[in-house]
């Protein structure tokens, strides 16, 4: 992975590089609808789909979709929903060998509603997703060791992201951590010294309380989570302002979006962090991978779902080739 000041390691790495995903597996269960509703209101809606979700599981899709060796852990329930997901990932090429199925238990769900212009509103049942503790990641230290990077999100309890974190660290194991959801607390000590914190806008105000509406406000959020978390590089998504990068010296990288037509932005955050953790895992730097994890996030936005959505890497370097991106704001 890429170090904090945007140079790549000396060592290469092997072709294809292995990315370790602890997190979320959940059946997301979709409505399209004319607008998102107000508290109290009831809308018709113009569609139903059962699509594979979940933060955890969506990241470790897009990482086999854009050639990385994906390995999932996580938990599912034995019910048909279970199934599915696990069939699902196996499908994508997803490693789920240390995806457990936790008996008398339902899968996690998201009910998900998405308007015309793509925006969305979700409401998450953990299920299985809370049954993934502490003790499970320590039997798994050395699939976590044998990683180029860990990447984790907050779908799961605390302590075990947590956890996840303090064996990667222990050797020597770049870490990314997509920040959603935040904790109503704020994030806990445990989680600082990450070598990449992840938020997208909203996150990032909820963990400062400042402002990221622009480029230069979320350089000013950065450098707030710098000195509050210490983690070696801060990356804001900025939705269809693409985003920022900044690791407290030095000037921010400012990565403009591309223009497209929105479908559903559910996952496009996850597109954009598991294409970012990719390409820094295989020896880009931020200069090289930013673009490319934007064009992911453009890509996974102009289709509806979640893992569905997520690009394959002849897509992205195929948009790369014919698209430029907007002028930044």
């Amino acid at each position: 992975m890429a170090k904090p000041d945007g140079h790549a390691p000396a060592a290469p790495r092997r072709t294809r590089a292995r990315i370790v995903i602890v997190g979320s597996i959940n059946m997301d269960l979709v409505v399209q609808v004319p607008r998102l509703p107000k508290p109290g209101e009831t809308l018709s809606g113009s569609g139903f789909q059962t699509l594979p979700g979940g933060k955890g599981a969506n990241q470790a899709v897009a990482v086999a979709r854009l050639g990385g060796r994906a390995t999932m852990i996580g938990c599912v329930g034995d019910d048909v929903f279970g199934t599915h997901l696990r069939q699902g990932l196996r499908g994508e090429g997803v490693d789920i060998r240390h995806v457990a199925v936790i008996p008398k238990s339902s899968s996690g769900v998201a009910v998900i509603g998405v308007e015309a212009s793509g925006q969305n509103s979700i409401a998450i049942a953990s299920g299985a997703n809370e049954r993934l503790r502490p003790a499970d990641l320590r039997k798994l230290e050395s699939v976590i060791a044998s990683a180029d990077a860990l990447l984790l999100q907050l779908e799961i309890p605390l302590d075990t992201a947590a956890t996840a974190l303090r064996l990667a660290r222990r050797h020597g194991v770049p870490t990314v951590l997509d920040c959603a959801p935040v904790p109503p607390d704020g994030l806990p000590d445990t989680f600082r010294e990450v070598d990449i914190l992840s938020p997208n806008q909203s996150e990032a105000t909820l963990l400062t309380g400042m402002p990221c509406h622009t480029a230069s406000e979320a350089v000013a959020v950065a450098d707030a989570l710098i000195h509050r978390y210490d983690p070696g590089v801060v990356v804001v998504k900025m939705g269809e302002l693409g985003a920022v990068a900044h690791a407290g010296i030095g000037e921010a990288l400012v990565t403009p979006a591309y223009s497209i037509e929105a479908m559903d932005t559910t996952a496009a955050g996850d597109a954009f962090t598991a294409a970012l953790t990719l390409r820094l895992a295989e020896g880009a730097n931020l200069g090289e991978a930013m673009p490319f994890a934007c064009a992911a996030g453009a890509l996974a936005a102009t289709r509806l779902g979640a893992q569905n959505s997520m690009p394959k890497r002849t897509e992205v370097n195929r948009f790369l080739a014919a698209r430029k991106p907007k002028s930044p704001r």
